[in-house]
């Protein structure tokens, strides 16, 4: 059993600090680290070494210092590393990276390719999906298990979706991106760092390889970043005191001020009451749309309004692409989001989200009509389907988007945070059509206009059959809930210092009471199983931009309030009145959160 898993060095994402004269960040200094799901997908491999024999060899592709990423994998028990280095490579995007993943991946055989499910620099999750399709391999993205059956060939995954855990089975060789659950963490031991030393890594050049220097680094890379933007987020901190009682009432009042009962969301998107007749399809921009619970996924929605606002200016037309089987039921509502119109393509094959089957019809459609653009939501299926049509279509994509704009000379801005959120940077791609997926809960939805789209019903002449099979799917509690944190607009986060799950049922009260607020957790909270890890808010989870998030018996530690540089207003309650939290609140209350939660939820009952 040969595994090779791929790892990136990347800075410490919390010594990060932003140079506004020169507009970069300052790197001198800053500590470095293999990604965190690189780490979980490597001890994975070490563990699936163990039980069937064979070898693990880690592959880094980066300067000369990314050796230092291979020491750490060795010493944690790889057997051998891989280092591709070379000035040709400096500069590289996530395709141009992929390509030479590839590259490097054929030159001998290989039973599995783990990587991590995105790092947690750039964090688009596109280089694993990217080099799958390259490799024409199955893929299982966020994979939280994986068992392997030699004889048979074959790989048993459970994958963490948006809406719970489904069990697959695929060939191999096969590619799993790793989610944080798919290993317990360790750290090597002084020993380890000694034994390491005495195993190999090999380092290969571009020539090596074999690739066109067209294809690698800058030259190769089909989007390039304009820029930087720092998000300085600054807090009030105010600290209401009192007994609890009282400091419920000021804090009931800060919310009231701050515009709790407000109407709620990002403002509504006008669209113009007259529909686009162009009929030529090259200059369309694209929607891809997506369900959830029997209904148009509202940041579907989202992105019909912003691709209205983008069409508009260049003066064509919006198209709805629904993808899926008995789903007309919903054309009407697209058209009142704004779709001029609808691309139908149903098949039962395809009534269930499949990576191979969905990324063969929509590469298929975009080859035949050559749309400007293409948008598709930033959830679990559109961070899986999304780098696999734009590998396959040599297209340059922008992940995880929080904005969109049109430059002066019409191209595409796709607005891209990086580094936990620390800094957004306007990135421009040179292919067409432009591809972004886009963060739910950011932009505001449309208000409904009258008029029916043109439907176009398009038949599916060739299907792929995805070779990853879905055998078996277990929801996760709450799960249509903790999807909805992409778009809650109020947001209560759960902390350790809840003290246990029987906690959360003054947690559903408080959520009740400030009108159906999603719930959010740390990364302990998750760990611990008190919520499903779809709740998850952080470095390693979901990053969400509610306009109230009330944190509840959370210390602040950045890993967590990195997901939350975009919320609204802050306000935490939480009874060490040393926790950091409190710097990184608009208003807090130090105390115990149950003694002030229970005054608290009377208080806005009232109101």
């Amino acid at each position: 059993m040969k595994i090779i898993v791929l790892v990136k060095q990347v800075p410490v994402v919390s010594d990060l600090a932003f140079d506004p004269e020169t507009r970069t960040l300052k790197r001198e200094g800053v500590r470095t680290e293999v990604s965190a799901f690189d780490v979980r997908a490597l001890l994975r491999a070490l563990a699936l070494r163990d039980e069937h024999g064979g070898e693990v060899v880690a592959l880094t592709m980066g300067p000369p210092q990314a050796r230092e990423a291979l020491d750490y994998c060795l010493a944690l028990g790889a057997d051998r590393g891989v280092h591709l280095v070379d000035r040709a490579f400096a500069g590289a995007d996530t395709l141009a990276t992929a390509h030479a993943l590839a590259a490097a991946l054929r030159r001998k055989a290989f039973d599995l390719v783990l990587c991590g499910r995105a790092s947690v620099d750039a964090e688009t999750g596109q280089v694993g999906p990217e080099v799958a399709e390259l490799l024409d391999l199955p893929q299982v993205s966020c994979a939280r298990r994986v068992e392997i059956d030699a004889a048979a060939g074959r790989l048993r995954a459970e994958r963490e979706t948006d809406t719970g855990f489904e069990s697959v089975e695929a060939p191999l060789p096969a590619l799993v991106s790793a989610a944080e659950d798919l290993a317990e963490e360790r750290f090597p031991r002084r020993a380890d760092r000694e034994a390491a030393k005495t195993r190999p890594i090999v380092e290969v050049t571009a020539a090596e390889l074999g690739l066109a220097p067209s294809t690698l680094g800058a030259a190769g890379s089909p989007t390039s970043v304009t820029g930087l933007e720092i998000i300085d987020v600054s807090r009030a901190g105010r600290i209401i005191e009192g007994d609890p009682e009282a400091a419920a009432r000021g804090l009931a009042e800060f919310l009231k001020d701050r515009g709790l009962f407000a109407p709620v969301g990002p403002a509504p998107v006008a669209l113009g009451a007259v529909r686009s007749t162009r009929p030529d399809p090259a200059r369309a921009f694209w929607v891809v749309v997506e369900m959830l619970g029997g209904a148009v996924r509202r940041v579907s929605l989202e992105l019909l309004g912003k691709a209205v606002e983008l069409a508009a200016t260049r003066g064509t037309e919006t198209v709805a692409v629904l993808i899926g089987h008995e789903l007309g039921e919903h054309v009407a509502a697209l058209g009142q989001a704004g779709a001029d119109r609808v691309l139908l393509i149903d098949d039962p094959a395809l009534a269930t989200y499949g990576t191979e089957s969905y990324a063969s019809v929509l590469s298929d459609l975009i080859s035949a009509r050559a749309p400007a653009v293409v948008l598709v939501p930033s959830t679990y299926a559109g961070r899986d389907l999304a780098p696999r049509v734009a590998a396959r279509l040599r297209l340059g994509l922008t992940g995880d988007c929080i904005d969109l704009s049109l430059d002066e000379a019409g191209r595409l801005v796709q607005w891209k945070p990086a580094f936990g959120g620390n800094v957004v940077a306007p990135i421009l791609s040179s292919t067409s059509p432009e591809m972004a997926t886009v963060r739910p809960g950011i932009l505001g939805a449309p208000t409904p206009r009258e008029g029916n789209p043109i439907v176009e019903a398009l038949g599916v002449p060739a299907l792929a059959v995805s070779r990853v099979r879905v055998v078996g799917f277990r929801p996760a509690p709450g799960a249509e809930r903790a999807a909805a944190l992409d778009e809650a607009d109020i947001a209560i986060g759960v902390g350790l210092g809840i003290g246990g799950p029987e906690g959360l049922p003054q947690v559903e009260a408080l959520a009740a009471a400030l009108g159906g607020a999603a719930l959010a957790a740390t990364r302990d909270v998750t760990d611990k199983g008190w919520l499903p890890r779809q709740h998850q808010v952080g470095l390693t989870g979901r990053a969400i931009a509610p306009r109230f998030y009330v944190g509840l018996g959370i210390r602040g530690a950045f890993e967590h309030m990195v997901g939350l540089r975009r919320a609204g207003t802050i306000v935490a309650i939480n009874k060490n009145a040393k926790a950091p939290v409190f710097k990184q609140a608009d208003a807090g209350v130090v105390g115990d959160w149950l003694e002030i939660v229970r005054p608290l939820c009377a208080i806005l009952a009232r109101e």
